[in-house]
């Protein structure tokens, strides 16, 4: 029996893991585990008949056996042994029970339900019996984990289409299933859980919530794994979640790891595991099939195939723990635990989204700074819906849920369901409700906020969401006990939380009690539940005010302060309330409610409030509503007239039940027609949207083209809808009206600008000027912004694909390969956009595609694309700040003569803002070395990619003469020395002698130029010196170790000299698990034994150079002396250019079928790297002693070292060569105490004299 725990015990929270555990949890930081591969692919193998299935035990039993494949354990567990035994041997380091159907549910099948416990149980016994021999024996620790399957049923899906609200199978029947299963797997002696393939996530969520009860009163805790099953490439499982929101479902049980197995093979899932990665601070499992089933359900990918298709995964540091699902076998898991031997694992990400608050419904919902204020729809409430109340109570719950669908149109982020009424049983109500919202996708995107003062009607609905929903509410009116018990029932159910401000006293009406409770509140739940902070919801009650009570009178404000204080004393919680509290003594007087309520919330949000049950899209922008009434209102809410009650009520009666908050009249229609688009937007109000347009387009005069009335007054509508909705004067729902606004006046005048395009004379061979790809990345719905873009660019004769909205990455990169796009567009208004434009970004990169990106949308900027999105990209990622300024940018991408130059003038631009940005980083935060090595780079040196040897190892003295070189020259450094730098786009070399303010000036120096060098050439004033060398090395840690070049094999004996690396700490911005890269990253780890090798150079053209300065000196001719100067720097880098090309094609040879001419190495398109010390990527100036020692420099060339480690001849170059094709030019930046201490014992040097040398690069 597993250890079982006193019953004092069952409340205490698992703080750390002990014995097996641990060491599974150190495994898991240290190396990539492999779990094992297919049973069901095994036992197909031994060719079983129904005989073999029942055994002596079961040969009477009434049904067919064949198949159940579980009941082997009881019936051949010779075979079921030989099989855990095959997968250890192969290299598994862990292997699963037999059990993947051995729950109650799925046995029914074969009328074997009462064998559930021991199923499991003595499937784990055989399992763990394998592993313990298989650990006395090799002495390898392995761990066994007891499989839990999804079960045949599904708690999210009718199985009748005619009753869609039907379920075969209650949440409290697969917890009793789950409950038995496991309590088998544990006694068994199971170390792990694994809760596998799961396609319906709310059936997880009941084995989860099994588990998690068994580990709160009977058994000790385990780890817990757990993978569900993307069905396709829409990226979604089978009851419709995305693999983020799954993640967010099911992270409450705290998993150790979290990830994919089934249903898809390896590469197909990638893109789904990397998503799952970045969502979760556990560690991440994949497991895939042999690919994809053939056309007869069989698995035709090899066990190279396999490993190969993972090998990218744990390279990428996407992975901790790999293996196989459908049709692997032991020969594929040792090709797997092959690959992956050699790589380290992923590092999870510590708070990958922050302070978020993170909810789910089919889709992720994050509520954190950047969401502004979260519309929670109110119209699903029997006691605030009277519609709503009717429709229920005669049962038309289709109806009813039009009701549903058509507030998550107009914008609601969270769906509240209340079905309290005394008529009703809430119970069946909310249950029926929910099933069928869980049909409704376009409903059950969004999550549900279960909302009852009766708590059985929470378990129910609780009961009936996969996703992450929360709770309204539970409260300390019946004491502590009772609020400790609800709180834990719905942590296990992993929903969030709204807390009312209420205690046993009564209602906090009063700011301080308001804080006093719910600080109470959250130390409870924080410290005694272990509720995660950003789970809580505090509603410090919104009362009424204008009661005509004094006592009344402050209750907006106490809100307001309150929320202020309960954000600071409750760190991470969230600030909820019902909004028409506010005014229900006005009720029936809409005019006024609706400017209260407006009034109102555009003060609680600048204080905090995060989100509300409000009927946003009735509420009046603040900045329109009657200015008389926006007085009364603001007086009232601050209780500023002891008479504002009845003034206010005064002005009501007045304006009678049925007027308008906001000043309604017709005069605006009086206006020209581009203040009355502009007012149509800001309203939204479509029903004059395509008359207006239509009296725009004939004014010809001011509007040429259909286009000029998109670029104008609708632009400039949207630019000021834009800024209400950032001020907080405008909310989602109005912002929504306004986009329909746009689209109808757009959808009228595309069909003239369609007929315009058609119209041109363009000849039909080159009908279009490029190809443009445009996508609304996935995640987000809003597309207003990208298809003005579309009509634009199509009115400027490009071929626009619009791909639509939500569109995962695979699809868009896909398609754009598909139509040979010349330009990618992406699109978002939402923050989570930006994440994901960042992810495509990279999946460009890796994909090696060199396509140009626009990025635009609402939330992006060219700050975050230049320090987040162009970071990941090798190609141009350009931001377009509005629909006008696509045509200009991409014209200027896809102009083949000005194309590089527009490139690396926004390469400079970028730059600058990176610059800036981190510069005025106050709090900079950096990672361990520890945490720094353990996200390093990880490089593959075996098959294509094995470091090729050199054509020699040792010493080589370089000759060049000096006319060779010029066609290396790169001229605008030349230029920059000079101080004349042209604009775009005559910014290089030759098109700056086109520049009007220094053209003319740079024609004459470089003229002046060419003269001096052929002077110096004809007369060899300066002489060329230059030296090679190549040594094999390995990897250790953070160095280079150096070897004679006679040790050129293994085992290698001393190293001769070592070069020391320094690895980037400061913490990364553009995506949490990128590498943190040191030199040494790029050779071969000394444990790989596999030949690695550095080259080494030092080339000079500076001899000479100094008496001919000199010369010009003595002769008062300054000019000359420093054009010497800046043309031997010039023919140095050249003579560095040069050589490092010939080691590529022939001293090295590593790249030998290269074709570049001299432009395109100035710009580094070839594979490898001349790093130098004293830059970027090896900032230590020391270095350079052991470069010279080895390359012996000075007396082969006559180039030396000062003092302070500065070359002379000035114009002198020197490098480290690396070869690896993952090697790249990046820069150390600061670095930390821990670091530098670290680096002063590997050089032997004292701390004091590093901290001299890396001055600048100290972050202390």
């Amino acid at each position: 029996m597993a250890p079982q725990l006193k019953n004092e015990e069952c409340t205490i929270r698992h703080t750390g893991w002990t014995g097996k555990a641990k060491n599974l949890e150190n495994a898991l930081s240290e190396r990539i585990l492999v779990i094992d591969g297919a049973m069901g692919t095994m036992i197909q193998q031994y060719r079983l008949e129904e005989s073999d299935y029942r055994g002596e035990e079961f040969k009477d039993h009434d049904k067919n056996l064949q198949g159940n494949n579980d009941l082997l354990s009881i019936t051949q567990p010779k075979i079921i042994a030989e099989i855990h035994q095959k997968y250890f041997e192969s290299g598994a380091d862990i292997i699963e029970t037999n059990t993947f159907s051995a729950t109650w549910v799925a046995q029914s099948d074969y009328g074997l339900e009462s064998l559930a416990y021991r199923l499991n149980y003595d499937s784990a016994k055989i399992a763990k019996k394998v592993a313990e021999d298989f650990e006395k024996r090799t002495g390898k620790t392995k761990w066994v984990a007891g499989a839990l399957g999804p079960t045949n049923r599904t708690l999210s899906i009718s199985p009748s289409v005619e009753r869609p609200d039907f379920r075969n199978i209650t949440f409290d029947e697969l917890v009793s299933a789950y409950r038995e299963q496991t309590k088998g797997l544990l006694d068994g002696g199971v170390d792990l859980l694994l809760v596998e393939t799961i396609f319906d996530t709310a059936n997880a969520k009941a084995a989860l919530f099994a588990i998690q009860s068994l580990f709160e009163g009977e058994y000790q805790p385990v780890p817990l794994f757990i993978s569900g099953t993307i069905v396709d490439r829409s990226g979604r499982t089978l009851s419709g979640q995305t693999g983020e929101a799954f993640v967010i479902s099911v992270s409450h049980a705290n998993p150790m790891c979290i990830g994919l197995n089934c249903a898809l093979g390896a590469v197909e899932m990638r893109p789904f595991i990397e998503a799952i990665g970045k969502a979760t601070t556990a560690k991440v499992i994949c497991y895939p099939n042999a690919g994809l089933p053939n056309t007869f359900g069989g698995y035709d990918e090899t066990p190279e195939i396999t490993g190969e298709n993972l090998r990218g995964f744990a390279e990428d540091c996407l992975v901790n723990v790999v293996g196989g699902c459908c049709g692997t076998t032991p020969d594929h898991i040792r090709q797997i635990a092959h690959v992956v031997s050699q790589y380290r694992p992923r590092v999870p990400p510590e708070s990958p989204f922050g302070d978020a608050t993170l909810l789910s419904g089919l889709e992720p919902f994050r509520i954190d700074k950047t969401s502004r204020f979260v519309n929670i729809g109110e119209r699903c409430n029997v006691a605030g819906s009277r519609l709503f109340a009717r429709l229920i109570k005669e049962g038309n719950y289709e109806r009813a849920l039009q009701i549903a669908k058509t507030q998550v149109e107009n914008g609601a982020q969270v769906i509240d369901v209340n079905m309290d009424e005394g008529m009703l049983d809430g119970v069946a109500a909310m249950t029926r409700f929910l099933n069928l919202i869980s049909s409704e996708p376009d409903i059950s995107k969004v999550p549900i906020c279960i909302d009852s003062s009766n708590f059985s009607v929470i378990e129910a609905g609780l009961k009936c969401c996969q996703g992450k929903s929360i709770v309204n509410s539970i409260s300390l009116k019946e004491g502590e006990q009772d609020f400790l018990q609800k709180a834990r029932y719905v942590k296990k159910h992993g929903a969030a939380v709204v807390v009312m401000a209420f205690d046993e006293v009564g209602q906090a009406a009063d700011t301080e009690r308001k804080v006093e409770i719910c600080k109470r509140s959250y130390d409870i739940l924080v410290e005694k539940v272990g509720f995660n902070p950003k789970d809580i919801i505090f509603d410090p009650n919104i009362l009424t005010i204008a009661t005509g009570m004094e006592e009344h009178n402050e209750y907006a404000i106490n809100f307001i302060e309150a929320t202020k204080r309960i954000k600071e004393v409750c760190p991470g919680c969230r600030i909820s309330g019902g909004v028409s509290n506010i005014s229900f003594s006005f009720r029936g007087m809409e005019a006024v409610r609706e400017a209260m309520h407006s009034v109102f919330l555009y003060h609680a949000i600048k204080a905090g409030m995060d989100m509300g049950i409000v009927n946003a899209g009735a509420l009046p922008v603040y900045d329109d509503i009657d200015p008389k009434l926006l007085k009364l209102a603001e007086d009232i809410m601050w209780n500023r007239d002891p008479n504002a009650t009845e003034k206010l009520l005064e002005y009501a009666q007045k304006h009678g039940k049925t007027a308008s908050a906001a000043v309604v009249t017709d005069e605006w229609r009086t206006r020209p027609v581009e203040e009355r688009l502009e007012h149509s937007l800001i309203k939204g109000i479509d029903k004059y949207a395509v008359e207006d347009a239509e009296e725009a387009r004939l004014q010809k005069d001011k509007y040429p083209r259909p286009l000029n009335i998109i670029e104008g007054p609708l632009m400039k509508g949207m630019g000021v809808v834009g800024d209400l909705f950032g001020a907080g004067k405008m909310f989602l729902p109005q912002v929504i009206k306004s986009a329909r606004v746009m689209k109808k006046a757009v959808a009228h005048l595309i069909p003239y600008m369609e007929a315009e395009r058609l119209a041109s004379d363009s000849p039909e061979g080159d009908m279009y000027n490029g190809t443009v790809l445009l996508a609304t990345v996935k995640g987000d719905v809003h597309d207003i912004g990208k298809n003005i873009v579309a009509v634009v660019l199509g009115c400027n004769n490009y071929r626009v694909i619009d791909i639509g909205v939500m569109v995962p990455c695979d699809n868009i990169l896909e398609k754009a390969i598909a139509v040979k796009a010349d330009v990618i567009g992406l699109s978002g208004l939402i923050t989570p956009s930006l994440d994901e434009m960042v992810h495509v970004a990279k999946e460009m990169e890796r994909l090696g595609l060199k396509v140009p990106l626009l990025i635009g949308g609402a939330t992006t900027s060219r700050a975050h694309t230049a320090v987040k999105i162009a970071p990941c990209y090798s190609a141009p990622v350009v931001h377009v700040l509005d629909a006008s300024k696509s045509v200009v940018v991409t014209s200027n991408l896809l102009d083949s003569s000005g194309r590089d130059d527009f490139f690396e003038d926004l390469l400079e631009d970028y730059a600058n803002i990176r610059q800036d940005h981190y510069a005025s980083l106050k709090d900079r935060r950096y990672l361990s070395l520890d945490q720094a090595r353990k996200r390093a780079l990880q490089c593959t040196f075996v098959n294509d990619l094995t470091p090729k040897r050199p054509e020699f190892l040792g010493i080589k003295v370089i000759s060049e003469n000096l006319e060779d070189l010029i066609p290396y020259i790169d001229w605008k450094p030349f230029f920059d020395t000079w101080q004349l730098r042209g604009k775009y786009p005559n910014r290089n070399y030759p098109k700056i002698f086109n520049d009007k303010t220094v053209g003319e000036e740079a024609k004459k120096l470089f003229d002046d130029a060419q003269e001096m060098l052929t002077k110096i050439i004809a007369e060899r004033l300066l002489e060329p010196k230059g030296v090679l060398a190549f040594y094999p090395c390995s990897r250790s840690g953070d160095d280079i170790l150096v070897y004679d070049p006679d040790e050129d094999y293994f085992p290698r004996g001393e190293s001769i000299a070592t070069f020391h690396g320094l690895r980037q700490q400061a913490e990364k911005d553009v995506a949490p698990d990128d590498p943190y890269l040191c030199i040494s990253d790029f050779i071969a780890p000394v444990e790989s034994e596999v030949n690695d090798y550095i080259g080494i150079f030092g080339v000079s053209c500076g001899f000479g150079a100094l008496e001919l300065s000199t010369k010009y000196e003595k002769e008062s001719d300054d000019y000359n002396s420093i054009l010497v100067k800046a043309l031997a720097d010039r023919l140095a880098e050249a003579f560095a250019e040069k050589l490092h090309r010939d080691v590529r094609l022939k001293h090295w040879g590593y790249s030998k079928n290269e074709d570049l001419n001299p432009a395109d190495l100035l710009k580094i398109k070839y594979q490898g790297i001349r790093p130098a010390p004293g830059y970027p990527s090896q900032p230590d100036h020391t270095e350079k002693l052991t470069m010279w020692r080895l390359m012996q420099a000075e007396p082969r060339t006559g180039i030396r070292l000062s003092e302070s480690l500065a070359m002379e001849p000035a114009a002198s170059v020197s490098g480290l060569y690396f070869s690896h094709p993952k090697s790249s030019y990046f820069a150390v930046g600061k670095i930390k105490k821990d670091q530098v201490i670290d680096y002063a014992t590997r050089k032997k040097m004292s701390v004091e004299d590093v901290e001299k040398w890396l001055s600048v690069c100290l972050a202390y």
